[in-house]
């Protein structure tokens, strides 16, 4: 923290003077929760989340079942985070599913800490101990009650009132120097957009104090706007370059991916275009260097370079999803979606099992074994990392986690910001019910399969006529769309949104949205494969072994997956061939997210060659032209959300 202060300092010099004064508006307004719903395979997909580790840790983890946030004396962190990191995803889980047990539960939680809230307007488990008060642990739980009062607008007024408490001595705190660690000082954004939301919300007259907040949060933290700029941004892993804020947390793979809402949330109260600028470009700067082509970038704890065997952490999936979702909001740049669709579809559920039982604290793109990693590629995190299990190296990502879904689906539909019009985004199969402006009662019912179809109907019902926008991915290639059963006719979009006049009564159109196979060029030579959102995969046979079985509940597993058949192999990319088999009942199989599941695959004609192991846990760099030990032979390679074990980089040869 001293560094913080000391850098803070010098930056506050050279920062010019702001009128700090009403917030700027977002480009595009989220809709309340439980206003949008998954539906077909979407849902499933969250049943299957419900049923697994993410619906029932309540009954059973200790950092939740014995949280010291309800009485219990069970926390992991002196930060406190870890019951509401959960909550934060419990709650849009069990409105989206319609489970009573869950709703129940959140809603008894969120009671137990507003009665417990003390008398200098703190809340958490500190009140009445001598525990360190440190602002971050609340962040998550603000989160999760904002969303609890978008389904229940009749808490509005005590969770309200609890906020402005809180907020109130958290000024007096920031004003004091107090409250603020090194995890708080990267994350400080968090804080600030529960406060942008009061202020577009529930001003109640304390716009001052809010903004005043605001400034003091940023300039208490990290200058994000230093750590993403070209200047500063390390290129390659980390582990061996010298932060130049003296920062290491800065380069911290989550911090980043909550610290990729800091510049855009800046922005909303310095209306400074080199804010959103800076934003943008950071956004392309961490991808460039450490990006995957799953859609999330490398940082096994910390930055982590392009390497297939570098971790990836599931904390960062989901935030960075979160932090992408927002970061179009405010921005409106197609690219924020486009890459948080791929993420979601790819990254997201290629680190847990079909089932959600058990997930990984890090995922690798090429990826032979799931194990006690002997030796262990990850320098900064352990070598059993990338098991699947209950809390493989931390648990923060057993809680975590379950936000992914349910965010993705939330932040699926916008309005514009007269609320006027409904927009799109994130492409799936989705319900939604909203009352535009002026009265307008609009139902949408998207029916797909995407993205394992290439098809969406859309039937709009509306008591009024309006413009309807469907954001068009960047990888779509002559797409089509025909409106209440014309002619099919090219596609416009302005800025990745395709305007459809959707009249008073009802609207039908189809999208058809074809996309070619294309190749992304990789370290070494190699290349990774995709067709329209997905990645694509080969997927290695396996066997699985049990490493430990929770005591309070048996489906809680940690699994060792071992390779049970070749890996080692060379394609050639001139022979990549698109197989869609689509259902015969028109539903996708359940769970769709695992091998053998999905409908869609490619072809390709391979050779074997020579693919040195590290020990019997990971593969060596991919080979640069290497040679052929064999025949030709056919690989199938499939989704790469589908698969657990898998090689994602591929060398290459010429097979004519």
């Amino acid at each position: 923290m001293v560094e913080i202060k000391k850098l803070l300092g010098v930056l506050c010099l050279v920062v010019p003077a702001q009128v700090f004064g009403q917030l700027a508006p977002k480009k595009f307004l989220t809709i309340p929760l439980g206003k949008v719903r998954p539906v077909g395979w979407l849902m499933d997909q969250l049943l299957v989340q419900t049923n697994g580790l993410a619906g029932h840790l309540h009954e059973f983890y200790n950092y939740v079942a014995e949280t010291d946030w309800t009485g219990g004396s069970s926390y992991y962190s002196n930060l406190e985070e870890g019951f509401w990191e959960l909550l934060n995803g419990m709650v849009p889980n069990g409105v989206l599913v319609n489970d009573a047990a869950i709703n129940a539960k959140t809603s008894e939680f969120l009671s137990y800490v507003l009665s417990h809230q003390d008398s200098t307007g703190w809340l958490g488990p500190e009140v009445g101990t001598n525990k360190p008060r440190y602002l971050w642990g609340r962040y998550p739980f603000f989160f999760g009650a904002i969303q609890m009062i978008e389904v229940d607008p009749s808490l509005t007024d005590s969770v309200v009132t609890a906020l402005y408490k809180f907020v109130t001595l958290a000024n007096s705190m920031l004003k004091n120097g107090e409250g603020v660690e090194d995890w708080t000082a990267t994350r400080w954004e968090d804080f600030v957009i529960t406060l942008q939301w009061l202020y577009d919300n529930h001003p109640n007259g304390q716009e001052a104090l809010l903004i005043d907040t605001m400034k003091r949060l940023k300039w208490s933290g990290v200058p994000w706007e230093k750590v993403f700029s070209k200047e500063y941004f390390p290129t390659t892993a980390v582990e061996h370059t010298p932060n130049p804020f003296n920062l290491p947390l800065t380069w911290h793979g989550v911090n980043l991916a909550e610290g990729l809402k800091a510049l855009p949330a800046t922005y909303r109260f310095t209306q400074n275009q080199s804010d959103l600028d800076m934003a943008s470009s950071g956004w392309d700067l961490l991808f460039q260097y450490h990006g995957r082509p799953s859609g999330i970038y490398a940082a096994d704890e910390y930055l982590a370079g392009l390497e297939a065997i570098r971790g990836t952490e599931l904390c960062l999936v989901v935030e960075t999803m979160f932090s992408g979702s927002y970061l179009y909001q405010v921005i409106g740049d197609p690219k924020f979606a486009d890459r948080v669709e791929r993420i979601t579809y790819n990254a997201l559920p290629a680190t847990l099992t079909g089932s959600m039982w058990s997930r990984q604290y890090l995922q690798e793109q090429n990826q032979i074994a799931a194990k006690n990693m002997t030796p262990n590629p990850f320098p900064n995190d352990g070598p059993y990392s990338n098991v699947f299990g209950l809390e493989p190296n931390y648990p923060c990502c057993t809680v975590n986690h379950p936000q992914g879904w349910p965010k993705f689906i939330t932040n699926a539909f916008l309005t514009t910001p007269d609320n006027l019009s409904l927009v799109h985004i994130y492409l799936g199969p989705f319900s939604t019910s909203v009352t535009l402006g002026s009265g307008n009662q609009v139902t949408v019912n998207v029916d797909t399969l995407y993205p394992f179809s290439d098809t969406l109907n859309t039937t709009i019902t509306a008591t009024s006529a309006f413009t309807y926008y469907v954001r068009i991915p960047s990888w779509v290639i002559n797409g089509t769309i025909s409106i209440n059963g014309r002619a099919a006719e090219a596609l416009s979009p302005s800025n990745g949104l395709q305007a459809v006049a959707a009249a008073a009564g009802t609207t039908t159109f189809v999208l058809n949205l074809p996309a070619e196979i294309t190749t992304e060029s990789r370290p070494h030579g190699s290349i990774a494969v995709h067709r329209g959102p997905l990645h694509y995969a080969f997927d290695i046979a396996r066997n699985q072994t049990v490493l430990a079985r929770n005591a309070k509940q048996p489906l809680a597993v940690d699994l060792e997956f071992d390779a049970t058949a070749a890996w080692q192999y060379a394609i050639d990319p001139s022979t990549l061939k698109f197989s869609n088999v689509p259902p015969t009942s028109g539903k996708l199989p359940s769970p769709i997210f695992d091998s053998g599941m999905s409908p869609l695959s490619i072809t390709v004609t391979a050779c074997p060659i020579t693919w040195e192991i590290a020990g019997d846990t990971f593969a060596a760099a991919p080979p640069t032209s290497p040679a052929c030990t064999g025949g030709h032979t056919t690989l199938t390679l499939t989704p790469f959300g589908t698969t657990k074990l898998r090689i994602g980089e591929f060398p290459v040869f010429k097979s004519t």
